[in-house]
């Protein structure tokens, strides 16, 4: 099983909870944290291949089960007491099936948790509403990849020292609770909530004064426009919602963000021209903006730096491919109603084996300027669809196979003046 990005990144040092127990040998568990061990164990078990629970034996301290980490009580210290500080539930190898359950209410009484990590596996039911309440010292909270539902808990937003809280990959459904894309919440970079389905909500203005880093909203029910995103963040996703309006002002203003490198507006509603300052983002390596209504032409600037991938396919864009675009690694025009020659430096750089991608069909293009070379092997090349003749065999072999048609268009379509507001399928 695939994990997801958040969980490879988690510290080794959660593997060290049997030394930190044997340190403290005579110092005895809270009776509150013990009661929630108890009833974790209750509400959870290994799914077969899984054997996680093995050491939470009653032979044992609860303090040497695997995944749990304790260390002394900062707020009564003269009592000697343990409290759980991080708690890793399920093992996270790539061929453990997991944990499935549910959660239990106490798991909110651990009130001395810094890091709660839940492996992906079939852990259903709802979050407890109370978690971000009782749970103030939270730093990371990861429960991705599991079969919850219910709602994001409103009680979350506000967590003084949570830095990153990923719960993707479940069935989440609702409203997202507003605090958690707005100042309100200072120490929070890493927002995932990707893959839920049934989020829902406007992302609100003031998202732009946040200070996340890496915001995964993708797949779900989010709808509204896009307000201007915060000069911090490095990677945002949106793809496959309900958003829709321009994008005019998000990216214009001097705090666009300097540092994003990823960017997938993909599978939404939005409409209008592509603002030219997408493609002037000084960091950006990833602009996906396939699958929606944007129209007009295409203003790209000189690329600051080269882009692994730019996906533009599935509009109605018309005009001319523009040269700037030949620093693309990957460059999927495809399914618009772009027109005239592709240009030279777009050609060249395909068969230079520098663009290894260039999806073009379905479009008004009427000519490649392919230079008296051999296509590379590793070049995946499509111009099916256009109108003119494909230069060889060669432009429409890369084409994928549920692609449509691999003909040229219909001549009727490509005698007006206009072809791009031509009528036609694009």
């Amino acid at each position: 099983m695939a994990l997801p990005p958040i969980l490879v990144i988690l510290p080794v040092l959660l593997l060290g909870s049997q030394a930190a127990w044997s340190a403290q040998q005579a110092a005895t568990l809270h009776e509150r944290d013990a009661a929630a061990l108890r009833d974790l164990r209750a509400g959870l078990r290994d799914l077969q291949g899984s054997r996680f629970f093995d050491s939470w034996d009653d032979a044992r301290s609860p303090c040497a089960y695997a995944g749990v980490v304790c260390a002394p009580d900062e707020d009564d210290r003269a009592s000697g007491a343990l409290r759980i500080s991080v708690l890793t539930l399920g093992t996270g190898l790539a061929d453990s099936t997991g944990l499935a359950g549910t959660l239990p209410a106490s798991l909110a009484s651990l009130s001395a948790l810094t890091d709660l990590v839940l492996y992906p596996g079939s852990v259903s039911g709802a979050i407890p509403a109370d978690i971000g309440s009782g749970l103030r010292r939270l730093r990371l909270l990861s429960l991705s990849g599991n079969q919850l539902t219910g709602t994001v808990p409103e009680s979350l937003a506000g967590l003084p020292d949570l830095h990153t809280l990923d719960l993707g990959n479940n069935h989440l459904e609702g409203a997202i609770p507003t605090g958690l894309l707005l100042p309100s919440s200072p120490s929070l970079k890493v927002l995932i909530l990707a893959n839920n389905g049934g989020l829902s909500g406007e992302i609100p203005a003031l998202f732009s004064s946040s200070q996340l880093f890496h915001v995964d909203l993708s797949r779900n029910a989010i709808t509204g426009t896009l307000p201007p995103l915060p000069p911090t963040i490095r990677y945002f996703s949106v793809a496959a919602n309900e958003m829709q309006g321009s994008l005019d002002g998000v990216f214009g203003d001097r705090s666009a963000p300097a540092d994003l490198a990823f960017l997938d507006l993909s599978m939404n509603n939005f409409s209008g021209r592509i603002p030219p300052e997408v493609f002037a983002l000084p960091s950006a390596s990833s602009l996906l903006l396939s699958r929606n209504n944007f129209t007009g032409p295409l203003t790209v600037p000189a690329a600051p730096l080269p882009w692994a991938v730019v996906d533009v396919s599935h509009n109605g864009i018309s005009g001319e491919v523009p040269d700037a675009l030949a620093v693309a690694e990957s460059l999927y025009v495809n399914n618009n109603r772009m027109s005239g020659e592709v240009p030279q430096a777009v050609a060249s750089s395909v068969f230079a084996g520098r663009m290894t991608t260039f999806y073009a069909q379905h479009n008004f293009l009427t000519g490649f300027p392919a230079p008296p070379l051999p296509l590379p092997d590793s070049a995946a090349l499509c111009l099916s669809y256009n109108c003119m003749e494909l230069p060889s065999a060669s432009a429409a072999d890369g084409c994928p196979t549920i692609g449509g048609p691999l003909e040229a268009r219909p001549a009727v379509q490509c005698r007006s003046t206009d072809v791009g507001s031509s009528g036609g399928d694009g």
